[in-house]
């Protein structure tokens, strides 16, 4: 299992990136504003990612998001949709999670409780 780490602080945002076993799982801890958002963006970017790229993001230690981080996450799951990859969420936070179903990205991007939860959902027969 290949483990690369790549940590990036914005603000109020931290994202560390681990990449395994071909999938990207990009931890968070913080607030995504306006401000924090532009380090998430960076970080999901799939520019240079393969055909089939798929992303676990860990919302679990975010402890607020705005719009800012709904419309980040919504170009993501485009994105990873358009290269016939996927994307996952691990949302354990009330608010966050609340955020999420106001806007009804609960129904369209598969949220897990644990990121154990998330990562076995990718294995077939899962």
């Amino acid at each position: 299992m290949a483990d690369n780490r790549e940590a990036v602080g914005h603000g109020r945002l931290s994202v560390v990136r681990t990449d395994a076993d071909g999938i990207t799982v990009l931890g968070l801890d913080g607030e995504i504003d306006h401000q924090s958002v532009g380090g998430l963006t960076r970080a999901m970017s799939v520019a240079d990612a393969p055909e089939g790229h798929r992303v676990v993001i860990d919302l679990s230690r975010v402890t607020f998001m705005d719009s800012s981080g709904v419309n980040a996450l919504i170009a993501a799951f485009q994105s990873a949709q358009a290269a016939q990859g996927w994307l996952r969420l691990v949302v354990v936070r009330g608010a966050v999670l609340r955020t999420l179903q106001l806007v009804g990205l609960d129904t369209v991007v598969p949220c897990h409780p644990t990121l154990e939860d998330a990562l076995a959902s990718t294995r077939p027969g899962a």
